[in-house]
């Protein structure tokens, strides 16, 4: 196939232009030309005397406006299988606006006076062109900030407040000090506690006023604060949600808890900070979780199987929390059960004498659950990443212990609502339980010669996240492999044609595509994933770190190789799905019906048919653009 012939073709399928007829996109193209321009070229600037319309084959442009002042600004962005300049058909005089290259870029110029020509014969296809998806969606994003109001039964607004809003400056002692010294200073300061450091800032404890007056009731005023501190504090990182500190404060013995970033302390929370709070049947479930010594109470509290984390996920998203931040919370939560069974799965191994872990370990969650973008509808996608010990003269021993440790962790989340999976991504597999330098070799593997199962395996495994062990082992794993994943050509084209096996059901009219007698689409399969897939394959692209879609979203744009505007459209559109999907599982779990992703667009209303349909388009824009951009890694 020539290249003018394989552009042709690839246009040709492009929506809308597979709305024209033969003779239509004939006129259109015969009288095209392809051009090339350089990074930084305009393609085209605002004192062209004549300037056409062109569709951008490959390459990344932006819209420059040129303000009186002199003043530039970027208003958006364009991608791969974006027209450039349909503003040009319905401008009247001289343009203030002009189009850049950020890279290289190949286009394909279309005369106007042929496109309006062929407008005026084509009326579905003039619609799409005059609408445009941009601005079809400029008002989406105002839908989800509408007034909240919060609701007598729960304090709702906690569920969204992080907790680096209200810390409080953290008073530190160091950890030689005595406790007179620790008693001075909190009397001069009137604190009520302290963290304790060493010689690296590095955090060693908590000391609060109990352990002062305990101490001085024992005469022991000089001895020093780590004689008396709490050496194995709770902690919270300072992103997370304010409700996932509050059950430690239920407990007694915990009156200040350390917010961290990292290994650093930034700052302090204590029970007074939350004086405002109204009881919550959440807090209630998640302290009964953390004081469970059994499975089977666990599997009591565990989302699916309790009506009160139904009743108050259901609230969340009445009081129009935005959905995606419920997803994070469900995750949370299930993390919560995850590191619960691990502890009992290290005191089971302690109790029938296997002994404790012979090296370094790191259980990680994989897919939904390592992205934070969880449902109720999933099964297990987990690993163990080993600190290195092929060396060790004890190899078998290590891998007899995390064999017979992963398979009583699997078999207990299993017996709390998380299915096995079905494909075998468990820590319990050979596979998915390796040493670090396994899981290195194991990824330029997959970059070099991956299949399309394997391919598949890789991006359930690339969303990993850390939970419990040794962090460091999965930090340093990300660390290694982060290069060969971004300058993986092959496993790029790989990744790129795996997304694309499924649709988004939007026919070329424009409507929504059903199947079967039910009338259903799947949620997850042909649209979620359309949008996770897309922006994951342009993360791993430009090496980015981040797990969760939103978090990748805001590097892209940061790094601008999306607008902001695209990536508002796209957490959108990921907020509306994860409503319809998170809703659809509750109802199915009080009906006893079998959990799925499966929705039917019939039985929505026509608000949530719009909503639908908009995320819809959306996720169908983001899969062609991925298709674009990375279609000149093979030759276009």
């Amino acid at each position: 196939m020539t290249s003018y012939e394989s552009y042709k073709d690839l246009i040709r399928r492009h929506f809308p232009f597979d709305l024209l007829t033969d003779d239509q996109f004939k006129r259109l193209i015969d009288e095209s030309k392809r051009q090339s321009f350089s990074e930084n070229e305009f393609v085209f600037h605002e004192e062209d005397e004549e300037i056409e319309v062109h569709f951008l084959l490959k390459g990344l442009a932006k819209n420059v406006l040129h303000r009186e002042n002199g003043q530039q600004f970027s208003v958006r962005f364009y991608y791969p299988g974006d027209l450039i300049g349909l503003m040009i058909l319905l401008a009247g005089g001289q343009l203030n606006f002009s189009v850049q290259a950020l890279e290289n870029c190949e286009t394909v110029q279309f005369k106007k006076s042929i496109l309006l020509k062929i407008m005026t014969e084509n009326e579905a296809f003039s619609n799409v062109i005059l609408s445009g998806i941009g601005n079809r969606m400029k008002s989406l994003y105002d839908e989800i900030k509408k007034e909240r109001h919060v609701t007598d039964a729960e304090n709702i607004g906690l569920f969204r407040t992080r907790v680096h809003s209200i810390m409080e400056r953290a008073k530190a002692i160091h950890q030689k000090r005595t406790l007179k010294e620790a008693a001075k200073l909190m009397t001069e300061e009137r604190l009520a506690g302290l963290v304790v450091l060493d010689d690296k800032k590095e955090l060693k404890g908590v000391i609060t006023q109990q352990h002062v007056i305990r101490g001085f009731l024992h005469g022991q005023s000089s001895e020093t604060v780590t004689e008396w501190m709490e050496d194995k504090p709770h902690t919270i990182q300072e992103g997370a949600f304010s409700y996932e500190v509050l059950t430690f404060f239920k407990d007694d013995y915990i009156d200040l808890v350390p917010v961290m970033n990292g290994e650093r302390v930034v700052g302090i929370l204590m029970a007074e900070s939350f004086l405002q709070l109204q009881d919550s049947k959440y807090l209630n479930l998640s302290y009964r979780l953390q004081h469970a010594e059994k499975v089977k109470e666990l599997a009591h509290l565990s989302p699916k199987n309790n009506d009160d984390f139904l009743s108050f996920t259901e609230a969340l998203l009445n009081e129009r929390t935005h959905p995606s931040e419920v997803c994070e919370f469900i995750s949370n939560y299930n993390d919560q059960i995850h590191r619960k069974v691990i502890q009992f799965a290290l005191r089971d191994m302690l109790k029938e004498g296997y002994g404790k872990p012979p090296v370094n370990y790191c259980f990680v969650v994989m897919g939904s659950q390592g992205r934070k973008e969880q449902a109720f509808s999933t099964d297990q996608d987990n690993a163990l990443i080993l600190d290195n010990y092929q060396h060790l003269s004890y190899k078998r021993e290590v891998e007899e212990f995390f064999h017979r440790f992963a398979a009583k962790v699997n078999e207990a989340l299993a017996k709390c609502g998380f299915p096995e999976c079905s494909g075998g991504i468990m820590a319990k597999e050979r596979k998915w339980c390796r040493e670090i330098n396994e899981w290195k070799s194991e990824v330029v593997n997959w970059v070099k010669k991956a299949d399309s199962q394997e391919i598949r395996d890789f991006t359930i495994f690339i969303d990993y996240r850390p939970i419990y062990g040794d962090f460091s082992l999965a930090e340093k794993l990300r660390d290694d492999i982060i290069e060969p994943v971004k300058k993986g050509k092959i496993l790029h084209a790989m990744l790129m044609k795996d997304t694309i096996r499924f649709r988004v059901p939007i026919n070329a009219l424009g409507r929504i595509s059903v199947k079967g007698k039910k009338k259903t689409i799947d949620l997850k399969k042909s649209a979620l994933m359309q949008i996770v897939n897309g922006v994951r394959i342009f993360a791993i692209r430009y090496g980015i770190t981040e797990v969760s879609t939103a978090a990748r979203l805001d590097r892209l744009e940061e790094l601008e190789i999306f607008h902001p505007r695209d990536v508002k459209n796209a957490k959108l559109a990921m907020d509306y799905l994860h409503y319809f999907r998170i809703m659809e599982n509750i109802s199915q779990l009080r009906k006893n019906d079998p959990l799925s992703n499966m929705i039917s667009p019939l039985k929505l209303d026509k608000d949530e048919k719009k909503q639908l349909k908009d995320a819809l388009f959306i996720a169908k824009r983001l899969q062609q653009m991925s298709e674009l951009s990375f279609a000149k890694n093979r030759g276009i």
